[in-house]
């Protein structure tokens, strides 16, 4: 009996381009949407853009834009990029939507009501230079957990502990650099706690997740759940909360509840909507990275079970995209967005080799671009795309493009590959597909195989007909595999059916055999990749990183009046400046960067400062324990790409010719320097 199911991916933020991270995530669950419809079930894709929050106002603001002129762009530009890799959206909207406010408030109101909205004041950060207070990703800080710097005000990326703000060490504001104070202000909580044993019985329901989100999620009920903040101050781009002033609901409230706008805005009916969301003839399952588990494993259903919604039948989390083993970096030119990639590749190649690395794990998938174009050009060009063209141009327009009939050996031959269909549809189904590749691949080597043996090449010059045996066999084999193959390379199965004159390429209609037929005429299906291209986008992605660290990086050390034209400056502006001698205590690499150091400079009763140096080319981290430098120690701090840069050491000279400049005399950090 054919299934419903309501599909979505996690929302895309506002704020910034598609890259291939984001494509992992979108290719992953298309392929498993098409594999739905190929084996017959009603299956609807929707997603959206997340709009709301603090960022996407300040953006908007800095754009002289309003935030809702901003999001409608970069809807747009997401829109293009994520169909370009032939993902295929029942609908894509937005949570700035009046659907969306109607279902948060709805939401909202149904769980105040059942008792489980709770109020009271907190003290929270607040920026007295920016008049506002920060939202959890305007705060960074020290983890308190693992020591990384630079982590956000709700949680760390390098260990993954989630907290509070108030719990960051060295704390600064993100926009202006200055560090925050604490004022209170009443805020609003879901009693998440209310839902502990519920939560743990649904996690623990058949297959909803797999093994490692939900040793993740058990770790958050070893302690036990807490109440989650709903609310945020104004100013903030959101949906007010009824009943209260100034108060916005935060923007994880309404995304996950964009799901529903979304199928809302398609459906465009009650009855077919509740299908899904409340009758429970439908099936609900949603596809994650493991960064949001938290809030899709734990705040989401919650909220669900308390508003009497249905919860989702599957929750399915993947791991990160790396490349060579390490995370995306712009330096290396490995963090390329999508628009680049498809201005070089081919995005159903992508597609492909993605699905030759997916697992059904929260692994980590690690791409390199050499086994990239090794797979594409052996697997899926020199094995699959290869069975199709070696005998589908010059052979059959010999045989009037007219297949004859299936020989005994063949038929043998179609039975081993339709034998093997319940367990790619099974490897399909638990989103296993690089298992599903390697059936496939290995099912494309005994084919060719096959076709090598008989050499129709040959056979045309002396025995024709035979040759017309061995094309129909292949061609009917080439029919399986890329059905098989379809849900991962739909461009090349549609034109493979075109060729074959079928209707469709589904698993429903792969048993049925093409004799005594015409077929269409040849089009090229898929070309080799070239590793030029590979690194001219490397290239390309390069050079807008180091243009943008460039103008990052470029600190204003003019004192408040300007340089007159002759490029002297006075006595008075000089002393402006406070020169003093610093200990450098620490120094490091930066994740990243070509030429940057991080390095702790101790100024005595000044304090320690932070300082981002581009001294990489002269100075190794080691070497510079214990140094004494020169330090402009009163320079206005500067929120760079790394983290807040509070003062500037003096040096001169080029590359690795650079000198820092020391004290003369011997000096103790902090003096000043005359």
């Amino acid at each position: 009996m054919a299934k419903k199911i309501l599909v979505t991916s996690a929302l895309p933020y506002a704020n910034g381009s598609i890259h291939l991270g984001h494509i992992l995530e979108a290719v992953q669950t298309d392929i498993w949407v098409r594999f739905q419809k190929k084996i017959g079930n009603e299956c609807h894709f929707f997603c959206a853009d997340d709009t709301h929050g603090t960022p996407i106002m300040i953006a908007a603001k800095k754009l002289g834009k309003t935030p809702e002129a901003l999001i409608e762009e970069v809807q747009k530009e997401h829109y293009k990029d994520l169909t370009a890799f032939l993902v295929e959206y029942d609908n894509y909207y937005t949570t700035n939507s009046e659907e969306n406010k109607m279902f948060s408030e709805k939401i909202y109101l149904t769980l105040k009501e059942k008792g489980h909205i709770s109020s009271r004041n907190i003290e929270q950060s607040y920026c007295e230079h920016d008049k506002m207070f920060l939202p959890d990703r305007f705060i960074k800080g020290t983890c308190p957990k693992c020591g990384a710097k630079d982590q956000y005000g709700d949680s760390c990326e390098s260990c993954g502990t989630s907290y509070t703000p108030k719990d960051l060490k060295d704390s600064y504001c993100s926009i202006c650099g200055n560090t925050p104070v604490l004022k209170e202000s009443k805020h609003l909580f879901f009693k998440l706690q209310d839902f502990q044993d519920q939560l743990k019985t649904w996690m623990e329901a058949g297959d909803r997740l797999n093994e490692g989100a939900q040793k993740k999620l058990q770790e958050w009920f070893h302690s036990g759940l807490q109440e989650w903040d709903i609310s945020r101050d104004g100013p903030y781009f959101g949906f007010a909360i009824p009943g209260e002033e100034n108060k916005f609901f935060y923007v994880w409230l309404d995304a996950p509840i964009g799901y529903m706008a979304s199928s809302m805005n398609y459906f465009k009916d009650e009855k077919r909507f509740n299908e899904y969301w409340k009758d429970g003839t439908g099936e609900i399952v949603h596809f994650v990275g493991k960064d949001i588990l938290y809030f899709h494993g734990l705040f989401w259903p919650a909220m669900l079970m308390g508003s009497g919604y249905k919860t989702p039948e599957q929750l399915n989390v993947h791991g990160f995209l790396t490349v060579n083993g390490e995370k995306m970096s712009k330096s290396r030119g490995t963090f390329i967005n999508a628009s680049t990639f498809i201005r070089y590749l081919d995005p159903e190649h992508f597609r492909f080799y993605l699905a030759c690395r997916l697992g059904n794990g929260m692994e980590d998938v690690d791409i390199s671009f050499d086994d990239f174009i090794s797979r594409v050009n052996s697997d899926l060009i020199g094995n699959l795309v290869n069975l199709v063209s070696r005998v589908s141009t010059s052979i059959l327009d010999k045989l009037d493009r007219r297949l004859g009939t299936l020989s005994s050996e063949g038929k043998e031959l179609l039975a081993e590959l339709l034998s093997r269909k319940e367990e790619i549809v099974n490897a399909y189904q638990s989103r296993n597909y690089s298992k599903v590749m390697r059936e496939i691949t290995s099912l494309g080597d005994k084919v060719n195989k096959y076709v090598n043996d008989y050499a129709p090449w040959n056979l045309i010059k002396t025995d024709p007909e035979k040759a017309r045996e061995v094309v129909t066999v292949s061609s009917n084999c080439a029919k399986i595999l890329f059905t098989y193959l379809s849900p991962v390379t739909p461009k090349i199965s549609e034109e493979v059916r075109k060729l074959y004159q079928l209707s469709e390429l589904n698993f429903t209609n792969i048993e049925v055999v093409l004799e005594n037929i015409q077929l269409a005429s040849y089009v090229m299906l898929s070309k080799r990749v070239e590793e030029k291209n590979i690194q001219l986008m490397i290239q390309e992605t390069k050079e807008a990183f180091e243009k943008v660290q460039k103008e990052t990086i470029t600190l204003d050390t003019k004192t408040d009046n300007q340089i007159s034209e002759s490029g002297t400056i006075t006595i008075d502006e000089l002393t402006k400046v406070e020169l003093r001698v610093g200990l450098i205590r620490e120094a490091n690499h930066v994740e990243g960067a070509d030429k940057l150091l991080n390095v702790k400079v101790d100024l005595g009763d000044k304090g320690i400062k932070n300082v981002f140096a581009g001294i990489k080319s002269a100075y190794k981290p080691e070497d510079l324990l214990g140094k004494k430098v020169v330090v402009v120690a009163n320079l206005k701090p500067r929120q760079m790409k790394f983290g807040l840069s509070e003062a500037m050491l003096l040096a001169s000279g080029k590359d690795s010719t650079l000198s820092l400049f020391v004290p003369d005399r011997d000096a103790n950090p902090g003096d000043l320097l005359k």
